[in-house]
């Protein structure tokens, strides 16, 4: 049996804080390594206990108590007290991503909206910067901004009735500006995933992290920030940007600090074994690191293959690797791995695979690997389920990903449909439930959970998760020569990650002197600007030839296929041409 680090009487994180500054005072919890190298700052439990205190001393004067507060931080140590600080208070933190030049804050504005957030706490720098943007979006200035990295606030905190079920934050889904849903988390919550992240991990107080996840996505905040405090050992700190700059400063960071646990999504792992040089890998002693964690997009045996056999003179064991699987509506992780045990890979027939079978293949040319994401960790339950019928598949059968147990979330914030459909589902024959369903496509096998795509053409990029919709809507709006509702987002798969493609329909009275490569760099500015993608294909098609249903709903998957095939109507262009070729070829 494991042991648990934290007392049967801590039922919150406040109560957990409290107990590391007391018990801990002087041990430091986190360490920000700002240009990845240099240790710019460091919290102690104690002081990481008394900055809460004052950030929620400011939030009580403000009467915030169950208020919901935007949380907007560039990557430092503000984001961890001003975290705590809403807990103190009895306020709903609302982590989001703070504006930066030339982006725009559209789904900010629309978070603040559906949170109905009260106070948006930040740094100097980062206010500065915003005010001049307030006057346009009256969501976002109706807040009472503050700065907490120089609040002078002489009020004392009074430590307020917060339980178990207290709301603790909203974690924003990362995928839709328009429509932005809010997980709601509670202490409860947090504590549950917890303990399944420290029992699977095997953490100890002599454990040593390393993260540069951002800290408002769930797996930087829970993985990275809470994960640490619930098991009170140290973690090292870094900006995402410094690690997709330099990934080589995120491997020096676990050598030099003899790190035990880090990771991230499969394309951090493809990033270190095409931009580390030979020079750079000589230096590394990655002996230490015991679970290089791999998850929030899909895992790639090939990918784990190469980084192992790269990084194996640098001490590296393919045993450290951890595929695991989770989401937000979980508060994070529902499945993972053996520890001590190399990951496991299941090669299956690739055309039955398409048709929701699944058999196992012995032929190179029409197979597929898929890597476990370990078991359904304890106190949770998983199911797999037909999601027409919402009836229990069978065990060679792919159907939708079910959870339940303590680490589901509440549902969505101010959204009772949507809690409905997703968290409140049952099986029709057994009427067994509530169940999350997941909108993730798998199967288990001997106890193992399989991940073998999105059931509602979600697409993942870089462990992000974007709605092809939001997407398609920001295209149809970058020319007026794009028609509206006549666009397909979809992602192919290649050795190096997700690549992005866009098919889009040009209005009819448009085609005769179309200025191809003028309408394509529209294309990728609005998305590039709108979420931060990097589109790999535009590919322009006449009217009317997109593949829809027969209600005119979109059918990316038989555009996808087609794109595949050849047999779009792609406007003719050189640069059309050569980004399809050099596509279809990689």
């Amino acid at each position: 049996m494991i042991h648990i680090p934290i007392d049967s009487s801590i039922t919150t994180l406040v109560d957990l804080l409290e107990y590391r500054a007391t018990h801990q005072p002087q041990q430091t919890a986190y360490t920000f390594l700002a240009d990845g190298i240099t240790e710019d700052s460091s919290l102690t439990y104690r002081e990481l206990h008394q900055k809460a205190q004052a950030i929620a001393a400011y939030l009580q004067s403000q009467k915030a108590y169950q208020e919901r507060v935007l949380l907007l931080y560039p990557p430092g140590l503000d984001f961890a007290a001003a975290f705590f600080g809403c807990l103190y208070a009895g306020a709903v933190a609302v982590p989001a991503y703070p504006p930066r030049p030339n982006q725009s804050i559209s789904r900010l504005q629309a978070i603040a909206a559906n949170a109905q957030a009260k106070i948006a706490l930040t740094t100097q720098a980062v206010l500065a910067h915003v005010q001049p943007q307030l006057q346009e979006f009256a969501d976002l200035r109706s807040l009472q901004w503050q700065a907490t990295d120089n609040l002078d606030c002489n009020c004392d905190w009074q430590r307020v009735k917060v339980s178990s079920d207290t709301l603790a934050f909203l974690q924003y889904t990362s995928g839709s500006t328009s429509t932005p849903k809010g997980v709601m988390i509670s202490h409860a919550n947090l504590l549950h995933n917890s303990s399944l992240i420290y029992q699977s991990f095997q953490h100890s107080p002599n454990s040593r992290g390393v993260i540069w996840l951002p800290a408002y996505h769930d797996m930087g905040l829970i993985g990275g920030v809470l994960q640490p405090l619930y098991g009170g050992f140290p973690v090292f700190l870094m900006p995402p940007m410094i690690f997709l700059q330099k990934p080589f400063y995120w491997l020096q960071a676990i050598s030099r600090y003899q790190a035990t646990t880090s990771g991230g999504p499969n394309f951090a792992y493809d990033l270190c074994v095409r931009k580390i040089t030979p020079e750079q890998r000589a230096t590394l002693d990655l002996s230490s690191w015991e679970v290089a964690f791999n998850g929030a997009e899909p895992v790639r045996a090939e990918t784990m293959e190469q980084f192992a056999t790269l990084f194996a003179p640098c001490g590296f064991r393919r045993e450290a690797f951890y595929p695991c699987y989770g989401m937000a509506e979980t508060t994070l992780i529902i499945a993972g791995g053996d520890k001590n045990a190399l990951p496991i890979v299941e090669k299956v027939e690739e055309n039955a695979l398409k048709q929701h079978q699944v058999i196992p293949s012995n032929n190179h040319l029409d197979s597929q690997n898929l890597v476990s994401c370990g078991q359904t960790l304890s106190n949770l339950q998983v199911v797999i389920v037909n999601p027409e019928t919402l009836t229990q598949c069978s065990p060679n059968e792919v159907g939708e990903i079910w959870v339940s147990g303590a680490s589901v979330a509440q549902g969505y914030w101010n959204n009772p449909q949507a809690t409905k459909e997703y968290f409140q589902a049952y099986l029709t024959d057994s009427q067994q439930g509530p169940f999350l369903r997941t909108g993730d496509l798998g199967f288990l096998h001997q106890g193992e959970l399989f991940v073998t795509g999105r059931l509602k053409d979600l697409i993942i990029i870089r462990g992000r998760n974007y709605y092809p919709h939001d997407i398609e809507l920001t295209v149809a709006q970058a020319h007026p020569s794009l028609r509206l509702g006549g666009g397909a987002a979809f992602t192919i798969e290649r050795q190096d990650g997700a690549r992005l493609v866009i098919v889009q329909e040009v209005e009819r009275q448009y085609l005769r002197h179309l200025n191809v490569a003028e309408v394509v760099g529209k294309i990728r500015q609005a998305v590039l600007q709108q979420h931060e993608l990097q589109i790999h294909t535009v590919a322009l098609i006449k009217t009317a030839t997109l593949p829809k249903t027969s209600s005119g709903k979109i059918q990316r998957y038989a555009c996808r296929e087609q794109f595949l095939a050849q047999k779009l109507e792609i406007l003719p262009s050189l640069e059309q041409s050569q980004s399809v070729n050099h596509l279809l070829s990689a």
